[in-house]
């Protein structure tokens, strides 16, 4: 379904035009689909309903409370990666039981906060952090539930920045390394292996390299079961692509083929924490033009538009492309021009050297796909207030998350 259409040459998402939304809200401003939200979402149990399996949403994605509340809604749990995280999913409902702690990094504090919520598992990825969850979970008298995170050498054809399984990640374990590990956590009284987990990494536009993972993950899972550890849980992680620029990423179901057949007879749970599949197209940011600039004399030709680096980075940090159209059609010539924002750096772009209707100050743009790593990416660079999040339901919208004030800039700040 096209949760974002045109009508009588005006941009809508689901019933409500973008133009009265950004009257009411101002720009830079992340518009998000109620309907698309729920509808992937809902591909993800679908597509696995013949298995046991629990989708935990990757809040790194798009944290917003309002988002997370949808989640929570649903049945489902989350995926985190910090305390902050763990803060966000619990405040909006999901529970503690349905909630995977991933991630690197781990603190003790954070470890013990996770602890003393309940959580469901802990994506462990070395033996220092085991160690240190062991430590932290006998101090508070609790046996820390752990997956080990396997790291399976699997190429998943992606940019470098997000391609988190090859040999070089400094993500997980080798394979007999997490063997390795399992079998020492097992004899840990203040640890209880529940499972294994991989995330080969993230806009993955073919299911092959999701199974070969799992296919390793199963040798892995056969070797601690005639070791005499049993296991409960094979987490998959997230990562399967949306459509940017006309990539054809597997739907939910052929993904779902791929790795069910992979893991067959195994008999664990499984784990999927998707983010941008979920929420990458359910959302864009409107942005508002400021000037055209055209210097002439075979100089690029420059529209400034109040959306920044500072509030969508992924052009900026991945060469990433959004695809961005006018709110409203006029019929005005296409003309090939730089987006851009306000920010003091040459990198501080949207789209460069691209086709678009030619603009006017005032005019309207909807930068799409804007989802993921949009808003929860964004920055105050430049001392600049961080955008307004709106949610649309139908043909009514609301604002979840108010767009900063210079007070919020300086809140917490002494001299």
């Amino acid at each position: 379904m096209d949760y974002f259409s045109y009508r009588d040459s005006e941009l809508w998402v689901e019933g409500a035009p973008l133009r009265k939304i950004a009257e009411a809200v101002g720009t830079p401003a992340f518009v998000y689909s109620s309907a698309a939200l729920r509808d992937n979402l809902a591909a993800y149990d679908k597509a696995f309903a013949q298995v046991p399996h629990l989708v935990c949403y990757s809040v790194k994605a798009a944290s917003s409370l309002a988002i997370l509340a949808l989640v929570a809604k649903g049945g489902r749990g989350a995926d985190v990666v910090s305390g902050g995280e763990l803060y966000r999913a619990l405040k909006a409902g999901v529970p503690a039981g349905k909630i995977v702690y991933s991630g690197v990094g781990k603190t003790a504090g954070e470890m013990a906060e996770a602890l003393d919520a309940g959580i469901m598992l802990f994506n462990v990825e070395s033996e220092p952090e085991l160690d240190l969850l062991s430590r932290v979970a006998r101090e508070r008298s609790k046996k820390a539930p752990v997956a080990v995170r396997v790291n399976p050498d699997v190429d998943p054809g992606t940019h470098p920045y997000v391609a988190t399984g090859l040999r070089e990640s400094k993500f997980g374990l080798p394979p007999d390394a997490a063997l390795a590990l399992c079998l020492r956590a097992s004899q840990d009284p203040a640890l209880e292996v529940l499972g294994v987990d991989c995330h080969i990494g993230s806009q993955l536009t073919s299911a092959a390299p999701f199974a070969a993972a799992v296919e390793r993950l199963a040798v892995l899972v056969g070797d601690l079961s005639a070791r005499g550890v049993k296991l409960r849980y094979l987490d998959l992680g997230g990562g399967l692509g949306i459509n940017y620029n006309g990539e054809s990423p597997p739907t939910p179901a052929e993904y779902a083929a791929a790795v069910i057949k992979a893991s067959d007879g195994l008999g664990l749970t499984l784990v999927l924490e998707p983010g941008r599949s979920v929420v990458g197209n359910a959302c864009v940011m409107l942005t508002t033009v400021l000037y055209d600039k055209n210097v002439g004399g075979g100089r690029p030709r420059f529209v400034i538009v109040d959306g920044a680096m500072s509030d969508l980075l992924r052009p900026s940090l991945y060469g990433a492309y959004h695809g961005i159209v006018p709110v409203r059609k006029t019929g005005a010539p296409e003309i090939k021009v730089s987006v851009v924002g306000p920010v003091c750096e040459s990198g501080d772009f949207l789209a460069r050297d691209r086709p678009l209707q030619t603009v006017v100050p005032g005019d309207l743009l909807a930068v799409g796909s804007a989802g993921a790593y949009g808003f929860s990416m964004s920055s105050n660079y430049n001392s600049r207030t961080r955008a307004a999040e709106v949610l649309v339901d139908g043909g009514a919208f609301r604002v979840v998350r108010d767009r900063e004030s210079y007070d919020d800039l300086t809140r917490g700040e002494h001299f």
